[in-house]
């Protein structure tokens, strides 16, 4: 049976804003808003497409859910072989166990579909069936989610647009040291850039609780910051608050800004924790104007703007070696240099860029964005198992950090687990869904499910990678693969031909995983070659090159 259409994006958010997102049963609480499924408190691994299903049947209560219905939650713009349902739908039974009388969750409705069986509770607010664990905890999947909107630069000189985006991002980060917050990644507030939209409406696109909007106004040597939170359902302002004052007192803005919102959110929780120390600077106003300058041209993604953005941080660095901000986006824009094909002595590169990492882990070990900085230098210094253990580090100290799980999926990647890697990839690119450079992490995600023996969840992420980037030839090339393992030869023949069309990038971001597994690199060559080089017949039939299997 053939694969059905999954309904567009804005279908899927208009449905998400009008239907419960959280729901009880048994000692299972589904938090669709975290994307989570936990157990007595605990979280249980459950892959992105089981999460899906499961949400459809617990939706539609002791209702049958059709099998089309559920191919169409689970699998965005896939066809897929009705077998892929299956073998979810058991992988699923096996990981609820038994309800407590013997029977099973989910019972299969003969040549109709299936229906979830157990009693399930909407949970519209804090849920008394919910077990008892302060906002931000593991055991709590409802903690407060917030987006940091770019602030507006309300200076007559435009020039200034990195400081304003400079402060923006120290809010952010100061954000992701509060625990009990989950907080949507810079790249996915700042497509809403110079766009007029309502809280309401980004948090229905974001899936977040609350929105932080503000402005900065620079004047000579002082400057005018503004913020307000909102709270997305009612659009009703919780907090707001101005600051006046000198340039060199920019460091204590963005910490008081976290503080005063984590207040706003949580004020039991103040009650009874003290509050982590939001960021550390070392006084020197210089250098930390030139790391804002050099972040504004990094996130450009350009050869000549990530040189530009090296020598910056590489000044800072000279200016005030106590930095640890300077330190760790020397060792980001290192590792994107190798990675991009932009250094002419990658070797020395990585390797100014793993000792800058380390100086910004010594500088500020509590700081997940200086392990994320280690993990992406260990990764290109082919040092897998290094950054897998900076990885979790980064997520340990925050948990709703996205990179940190991103580069964790990567790094299981480049190791040789590629089930290890599905997991914290999705987890990721969950919380940091419209990332522009989302095609790097989908790309990772589509080899990640090949090498695992999943076609069918392979060309998903391939597609959603080609939707972000479609001129990128590595994208093309996974695609070619991914729908040659399906048994879609025509479409494989496509993809390769338009790959063939594209210039090859000047480096290569996949070199540590072909270097450390070439049965994955026999793999996709083989995978090519398998394409045939003329059209195919019209409605000539191919079986699928490798059967499907459960996350």
């Amino acid at each position: 049976m053939g694969g059905q259409k999954v309904p567009n994006s804005s279908e899927e958010t208009v449905a998400a804003s009008v239907v419960p997102q959280r729901f009880a049963f048994g000692a299972f609480i589904l938090d669709m808003q975290c994307g989570a499924l936990t157990c007595e408190g605990r979280r249980v691994a459950i892959g992105h497409k089981g999460l899906l299903l499961l949400h459809a049947l617990v939706r539609a209560s002791t209702e049958v859910v059709s099998k089309s219905a559920l191919m169409d939650a689970a699998w965005s713009t896939a066809i897929i072989e009705e077998s892929n349902l299956s073998v979810q739908i058991a992988a699923l039974r096996k990981m609820l166990g038994p309800q407590p009388e013997g029977n099973e969750w989910i019972a299969t409705v003969p040549r109709v579909g299936y229906r979830f069986t157990g009693r399930v509770n909407s949970l519209h607010s804090a849920a008394v069936d919910a077990p008892a664990a302060l906002p931000g905890s593991p055991a709590n999947p409802g903690r407060p989610s917030i987006v940091v909107l770019p602030f507006a630069n309300l200076s007559n000189d435009k020039q200034q647009a990195y400081l304003v985006d400079g402060i923006t991002e120290d809010v952010i980060t100061a954000l992701t040291r509060f625990r009990w917050f989950r907080v949507i990644g810079r790249n996915s507030s700042f497509v809403y850039r110079n766009k007029s939209v309502s809280a309401k409406q980004v948090g229905q696109e974001l899936g977040v609780g609350y929105v932080l909007e503000g402005s900065v106004r620079r004047s000579g040597s002082r400057l005018r910051v503004s913020a307000q939170l909102v709270e997305t359902t009612s659009a009703s302002e919780v907090w707001a608050e101005r600051y006046d004052l000198e340039l060199e007192e920019a460091f204590a803005v963005q910490d008081a800004i976290a503080e005063r919102i984590a207040g706003a959110i949580e004020p039991e929780l103040l009650k009874t924790a003290s509050l982590p120390a939001a960021a550390r600077h070392t006084g020197n106003m210089t250098a930390w104007e030139i790391v804002r300058q050099g972040t504004w041209h990094f996130h450009r993604v350009g050869q000549q703007t990530h040189l530009m953005a090296r020598e910056l941080f590489r000044e800072a660095c000279r200016l005030d070696p106590e930095l640890a901000e300077a330190h760790l986006w020397l060792g980001r824009v290192s590792a994107g240099i190798v990675a991009y094909g932009w250094s002419k002595r990658p070797s020395e590169d990585i390797r100014e860029g793993l000792d800058a990492a380390l100086a910004a882990v010594r500088l500020d070990e509590k700081n997940p964005y200086t392990h994320y900085a280690l993990a992406i230098c260990s990764a290109y210094a082919n040092a897998p198992e290094q950054a897998v253990l900076a990885a979790e580090r980064a997520i340990e100290i925050s948990p709703s950090f996205a990179l940190g799980h991103l580069v964790l999926g990567m790094a299981e990647l480049f190791r040789g687990s590629a089930s290890s890697a599905i997991a914290p990839l999705e987890h990721g690119l969950m919380l940091n869904a419209n990332d522009p450079q989302n095609f790097v992490w989908l790309n990772f995600l589509a080899l990640a499910h090949l090498f695992a023996g999943d076609g069918a969840n392979a060309l998903a992420a391939a597609v959603r990678a080609q939707k972000v980037r479609p001129a990128w030839r590595p994208v093309q090339e996974t695609l070619a693969c991914c729908y040659a393992t399906v048994g879609r030869l025509a479409e494989a023949r496509s993809s390769r031909e338009l790959m063939s069309e594209m210039e090859n990038p000047p480096g290569d971001a996949l070199e540590p995983l072909r270097q450390r597994n070439p049965h994955w690199q026999q793999r996709l060559a083989e995978l090519l070659t398998q394409i045939p080089s003329n059209p195919l017949p019209t409605g000539a039939a191919h079986k699928a090159l490798r059967q499907p299997t459960p996350d």
